[in-house]
């Protein structure tokens, strides 16, 4: 019988990962560097509880940085049993997760905390839930609000961005780039820096966290802080996998699911989009800010546009519930809100 190793695989055996046989060891696959403050606070605290609260009896093996599937397989990956659990963002695979990426929109969300409440209400008010009926959803969460980044370049205006080759994170920020003028380029995270660096492109659009996570800050010296696009992210486990677990174990993991990890997300991520924005201001870069952008005259014609043109291309595909969803988000905002003093503790 001939066997099929994906090139994954592969890679992580050539990097000197060891694969357990073990019944009760989970494989946990995301893209995230190994020594950033997102893996060790979120991912691998996630795993040291269920770890912890099984007495050792379940193990958690993590697979940071694309090293046991690619972010745009890493979903699918998880669904076809190559990892037991997989985080990753929705935009890796477009078209797949519609009503998640509402929240992405303009002026959906303000902050990483506020932004993964709104998208893990949606989906324990079965807003979104049909979207995951393939996997055992544990937690969603969400990124700050994704600004513009640029290398040589400084943005003020819409027309300044006029034929700059921007990284997108998802359709639906690639969407409304093109509607600013910009020329959107697609590649996984991991990518961004040689790309930049070697003049691949001119700028892309990320949270102030992940210009830390990813040291794009030393590459950047223009960030113009208009918040028209916000990463939403999910973590998701196998079913069969959940499913042959004992009671005690299900319990372990189903402790740390849901908002209880949607909550602990977000206070990361904002306190590192702080941090990241700090970091730019000690290394020289130049930040403008948009203030109020969907009032503002030069920039609320294309992110208005983006929405609606969005959610148009939803009811096109038949998706009838779309603009029930988004209005359900913006009813969120309020539920959902975060006080500055709180996100500043």
């Amino acid at each position: 019988m001939k066997h099929t190793i994906s090139r994954s695989l592969l890679a992580a055996c050539a990097a000197g990962i060891v694969f357990s046989a073990h019944a009760d060891t989970l494989r946990m696959s995301h893209f995230w560097p190994a020594n950033s403050d997102v893996n060790k606070e979120i991912f691998e605290a996630w795993a040291k509880h269920v770890e912890e609260a099984t007495g050792g009896e379940l193990a958690v093996e993590n697979y940071p940085s694309q090293t046991l599937s690619r972010s745009e397989q890493a979903y699918q990956g998880t669904v076809n049993g190559i990892s037991d659990i997989a985080i990753t963002m929705q935009g890796y695979t477009a078209g797949r997760f519609p009503l998640s990426e509402i929240v992405q929109l303009p002026g959906v969300s303000t902050s990483a905390p506020q932004g993964g409440c709104i998208l893990q209400t949606l989906y324990d008010e079965g807003h979104i839930a049909d979207e995951y009926d393939d996997v055992k959803v544990l937690y969603l969460f969400t990124t700050g609000p994704a600004y513009l980044h640029t290398r040589g370049h400084e943005i003020e205006a819409p027309d300044d961005l006029r034929g700059l080759r921007i990284r997108r994170p998802s359709d639906v920020a690639g969407e409304i780039l093109e509607r600013l003028g910009a020329n959107p380029v697609g590649m996984p995270a991991p990518d961004i820096y040689t790309s930049l660096q070697r003049g691949v492109m001119d700028g892309l659009s990320f949270p102030w966290q992940a210009m830390k996570t990813f040291g794009i800050n030393e590459l950047a010296d223009h960030h113009l802080e208009v918040p028209y696009y916000t990463g939403v992210a999910v973590a998701v486990m196998n079913r069969e996998s959940y499913e042959r677990l004992s009671p005690e174990q299900q319990a372990a993991i189903d402790e740390v699911s849901g908002m209880t990890w949607t909550r602990r997300a977000g206070e990361v991520y904002a306190r590192l989009d702080r941090e990241g924005r700090e970091e730019a201001e000690a290394q020289g870069g130049t930040i403008n800010t948009v203030e109020d952008p969907l009032n503002d005259p030069d920039w609320s014609g294309p992110l208005n546009e983006g929405t609606e043109a969005y959610l148009a291309r939803l009811e096109q595909r038949g998706i009838d519930n779309a603009r029930e969803v988004y209005q359900r988000a913006l009813e969120l905002r309020d539920e959902c809100r975060v006080e500055p003093a709180e996100e500043r503790d």
